[in-house]
């Protein structure tokens, strides 16, 4: 899949590591918000 530069990131809901649900929208227009995904790493 080829992302253009700008394009918005579609909307999801995790848990972060409290265990607190958070959805990307929560940050929408308020930060900027770097995923990583740390591949096979617990």
């Amino acid at each position: 899949m080829i992302v253009q530069i700008d394009t918005r990131a579609p909307d999801f809901e995790m848990q972060d590591f409290r265990g607190a649900s958070i959805r990307l929208s929560d940050f929408r227009n308020q930060k900027n918000v770097v995923l990583v995904f740390n591949r096979g790493f617990f």
